[in-house]
């Protein structure tokens, strides 16, 4: 099939040796522009102002157009900076269109990311009423001529002419934020958010890249001072930003999002996914009973770690598989964090769908790649493991003296292993990935069929003490005490080892949430607050998934200070 004809009338590579994409990728990137709409397209526009010249992007008007411009500025030799695009104007059923060779993909720190300020920008303008749009533009007819508030059609154009006249930047937010605290304290709070975290994120200015700003009316754009935080380096408007490399500093703080700690601002900080795998019908792997109590374990803890919990029962491979690609294929931009919880049999590698079918180890975190899953890049993603991993049993040497058994013997009997059939293979490892296992390779673990598994029920123990604690115990201190208190026991005259295996490369401490910003509503149901300004407060459910007469009951009520929420 011959190149559509949109893409026959390219220009040849640009100086610099930016190539043009391949007929095959021409042909998907015609498709996406046959899915998008008139303010879709204007919409990646305004995300794509940071890194094409905006002169070149005057006159657009379908996606063809920009994909050019993108392939000039070589932003298109690889899905990602596309990934970003499409996933930031929530049109991730378009990624299917984007189904890749097997060719490896570029180095993270190669690939383009979006500022977080443009992606703030846009997620005001999503909140936006036409009512406010109007109050908008009132507002800022004394600073800007009536030409431009009157070709201003969305908020979108408003803030281009804001930046327009230097009335707003990514490190000039003053005027837009009065503006929006005239208007709607919820938009207003967006901005704050971003503004708290660009007083709390330092960053380092690195070399230059080559970008041809508009010298004429249009006021070149400082670097992002605080964007979507990815390993080593991620470019900017201005510039390539360089995350620090510092050590860590002598006094401990408190707060995990100092230099060296991941951030943790969000309100959800991230989405917790247990799947729960309990009967096997039709396969020789036996019902785990007592997972039931790991589950709620989980639920409990991670909610009052301010994540949003989400439970799968029972799942077949497949489904697994599929559950997690979905979920990979999300925006997580307003997400700090990532927590996986399998609750399975399993073997060397690998765990069991309810069909006794294996998923490794690997198809399990490949989703959430920063090649899968851009918007996650440079996040902590902490996968734990409750499967054998083999069918040997762990042994021990007994330490003299001897310390007495601290699990009582008529509870041997109750004791079950989580092991499988099959052998699967090894882990991959990729930055930002904590894996933490109930057992070390080729071992049984075990689980009481009452009170739940030995790790599971440990690892949840000792992340709230943590979390309570006035220390500031990082994720692998907590499974080193882990580690600690499971090989104390023994549990049908056998050990077991779990082993936690990574490569975070920052800290991570998790902390509970303020109680002050969680509570009841009358049904019992938890809720955060997600605005940082309590007039009127705005809140969104923590677990479980809401209906849609559950989200209207939940905005009647936001609009109502309803006072029993306290």
């Amino acid at each position: 099939m011959s190149p559509p004809l949109w893409w026959q009338g390219a220009e040849d590579p640009v100086p610099g040796g930016v190539s043009r994409g391949s007929a095959m990728d021409r042909l998907k990137l015609s498709r996406i522009d046959e899915e998008l709409e008139s303010s879709e397209v204007a919409s990646l526009c305004f995300l794509c102002r940071d890194v094409v010249n905006r002169k070149r992007l005057e006159g657009i008007t379908d996606a063809k157009q920009l994909f050019l411009r993108l392939e000039e500025k070589g932003l298109l030799e690889n899905d990602l900076f596309l990934i970003q695009l499409l996933q930031t104007i929530r049109r991730t059923d378009l990624l299917s269109l984007l189904e890749t060779d097997s060719s490896p993909p570029a180095e993270a720190d190669a690939n383009p990311v979006l500022s977080e300020y443009r992606v703030m920008l846009y997620k005001v303008y999503e909140d936006m009423t036409q009512e406010n749009l109007e109050k908008m533009k009132f507002l800022l007819s004394k600073m800007l001529v009536k030409r431009q508030i009157e070709t201003s059609n969305t908020a979108l154009d408003v803030f281009a002419e804001m930046e327009k006249n230097s009335l707003l930047s990514n490190t000039n937010l003053e005027e837009l934020h009065k503006v929006l605290l005239e208007m709607d304290r919820q938009l207003a709070s967006t901005l704050q958010r971003y503004m708290d975290g660009l007083a709390r994120q330092p960053q380092t200015r690195g070399p230059h890249v080559s970008m041809d700003y508009q010298t004429g009316n249009s006021t070149p754009q400082p670097p992002a001072a605080h964007n979507v935080p990815i390993s080593e380096t991620q470019p900017s408007s201005g510039g390539m930003i360089v995350c620090s490399d510092a050590g860590e500093k002598t006094d401990p703080s408190p707060l995990p999002d100092h230099e060296g700690y991941y951030a943790l601002t969000h309100k959800p900080r991230g989405l917790c996914v247990v799947i729960n795998n309990e009967y096997f019908p039709g396969t020789a792997l036996k019902s785990r009973r007592g997972t039931q109590e790991d589950e709620k374990a989980l639920r409990r803890v991670f909610t009052d770690l301010g994540f949003t919990v989400s439970v799968h029962n029972n799942l077949t491979a497949k489904d697994m598989r599929q559950e997690l690609q979905t979920l990979g294929a999300r925006s997580f931009l307003d997400e700090d964090a990532l927590v996986v919880c399998v609750l399975s049999h399993g073997d060397m590698g690998c765990v069991f769908g309810v069909d006794d079918q294996k998923v490794s180890i690997q198809d399990l975190k490949q989703p959430f790649t920063s090649r899968r899953a851009p918007t996650l890049a440079g996040k902590p993603k902490l996968f734990f493991i409750q499967a054998c991993q083999g069918k040997s049993y762990q042994g021990g040497s007994m330490p003299c003296p001897p310390r007495p058994r601290e699990e009582p013997v008529d509870e041997q009997s109750r004791l079950e292993e989580d092991a499988g059939p099959l052998i699967g293979e090894t882990v991959p490892w990729e930055a930002d990935f904590l894996l933490g296992m109930a057992t070390v390779p080729q071992c049984k673990s075990f689980r009481y069929t009452s009170t739940g598994s030995i790790y599971i029920q440990e690892l949840c123990t000792q992340l709230m003490r943590s979390a309570e604690s006035l220390k500031t115990d990082d994720i692998l201190s907590v499974l080193t005490r882990v580690n600690n208190e499971v090989s104390k026991g023994e549990y049908a005259n056998y050990k077991q080892m779990p082993e936690p295996k990574y490569t975070l490369t920052k800290k991570l401490v998790l902390t509970r949430v303020d109680p002050d910003d969680v509570i009841l509503d009358e049904q019992g149901l938890k809720l955060v607050l997600l605005s940082e300004s309590k007039d009127p407060p705005v809140y969104r459910l923590m677990s479980g998934k809401q209906t849609h007469e559950e989200q209207l009951k939940l905005r009647e009520k936001q609009k109502a200070k309803v006072g029993m929420w306290r």
